[in-house]
């Protein structure tokens, strides 16, 4: 059976990569971070995106729960922006 790899980070399974983001993020000044709910809703919306794989988005390459959580980040999606 083949695992599906449309999911974030952490839902793939990737528990070291995800801890390490999650680092990085904590080192960022929170004036440039949107609140949980912000973040929570942009994560939903990546989730639903065909571009979502394995925690990257393949638009651009990033790990969506690092540019979901910042302030000036956005879809990079240009034809069809999310969020």
């Amino acid at each position: 059976m083949q695992q599906c790899k449309k999911c974030l980070l952490l839902e793939a399974g990737e528990r070291v990569t995800y801890d390490e983001i999650m680092r990085y993020v904590a080192t960022l000044d929170k004036r440039d971070l949107v609140p949980d709910e912000v973040y929570l809703s942009r994560l939903g919306i990546c989730q639903s995106c065909d571009n979502l794989l394995s925690g990257m988005c393949r638009k651009c390459g990033c790990y969506v729960e690092v540019r979901a959580r910042l302030r000036d980040g956005e879809c990079p999606d240009y034809d069809n922006k999310r969020w």
